[in-house]
């Protein structure tokens, strides 16, 4: 596809998600709101329609997807669940959550799903409308965030469009998301052990080290405005859009008021609208390294980093 406004925009009713899910079932690609952020949903038992995943995004093959699935039930089908997973499950699903595991040998999904690992990612998201799709589907959906690779995440359906109208088929637009950072991911390691691979909405599991891509979100450049981003900015120079924070004033805030969760909630719609402003360049006041703002952190340093990094 090319050219704009090839893309249907559907609410996220009964009807549009229908419409949806028959898109999803011959092999289209389809943005859905999830309680994080937009993900691009195809199914992931096909390997003509995770390519096309691929192909929309401009997306490293060597990149994994996190699968989307129902709840545990579906989960197991494909993945190995130890007691440890099974306790993360019933504490954290559905919910922001993607636990990575082994995969079982008959799971069916497509390879590049996992791009060559043993394990696959596995989130059940607790999104109405992710939840309604993947029920009215019947198979995992694998959905990375709804923009072409490398950029900033969609927050909002028109986010999406910005980067993908006339590459997918259809965005089903239910309003802006509400935690507004990816999901946490963690490693269920065979020891029993929790490793953090990505921080999130939730604080699970010790700190990742490891090296090599295991999961989404590890790349060093991602999220990326096309702009350079200078990070804990108490002021802006002239030629930069500042990103507020608390005390620190700006352009736009994350939180005027210095809340966390409203931060993240916010921290890619100040990042879109930076990317518009007409500032060659972009400052980001301070955020707190605790809570939530582990991940805002973690996002902001990806989006400040080089291309070749």
């Amino acid at each position: 596809m090319s050219g704009k406004n090839v893309t249907e925009v559907r609410l996220a009713d009964a009807e549009g998600i229908a419409a949806a899910a028959r898109i999803l079932e011959s092999g289209g690609l389809v943005a859905v709101p999830t309680e994080t952020v937009y993900g691009l949903a195809a199914r992931a038992d096909s390997a003509e329609a995770v390519a096309r995943i691929y192909a929309a995004k401009g997306r490293p093959d060597f990149n994994p997807l996190i699968v989307h699935v129902a709840g545990l039930a579906q989960a197991e089908r494909y993945a190995e669940f130890s007691p440890e997973a099974r306790a993360l499950a019933a504490a954290h699903w559905p919910g922001p959550l993607t636990m990575v595991l082994p995969r079982r040998p008959d799971a069916g999904l497509a390879a590049a799903v996992t791009a060559g690992l043993p394990t696959v990612a596995l989130r059940a998201p607790a999104h109405p409308v992710m939840q309604a799709l993947l029920e009215a589907c019947g198979f995992p959906l694998a959905a990375p965030s709804a923009n072409r690779s490398g950029f900033i995440s969609p927050t909002c359906a028109d986010h999406v469009l910005a980067s993908l109208d006339g590459r997918i088929d259809m965005v089903l637009d239910g309003g802006a998301t509400s935690a507004g950072v990816e999901s946490t991911i963690v490693a269920v390691r065979a020891d029993g052990s929790v490793e953090e691979l990505r921080p999130g909405p939730l604080a699970v599991g010790r700190l990742g080290g490891g090296a090599g891509i295991e999961a989404p979100g590890q790349l060093a450049s991602h999220y990326a405005p096309g702009k350079p981003v200078r990070l804990n900015a108490e002021w802006a120079e002239p030629d930069e859009f500042l990103i507020g924070f608390g005390a620190v004033g700006g352009d736009t805030t994350l939180s005027a008021n210095g809340n966390l969760a409203e931060a993240a909630s916010r921290l890619y719609a100040a990042l879109h609208e930076a990317a518009r402003a007409p500032q060659p360049r972009i400052a980001v006041a301070p955020v707190p390294e605790e809570g939530v703002g582990r991940a805002i952190n973690d996002r902001l340093r990806r989006a400040a980093a080089p291309p070749d990094a």
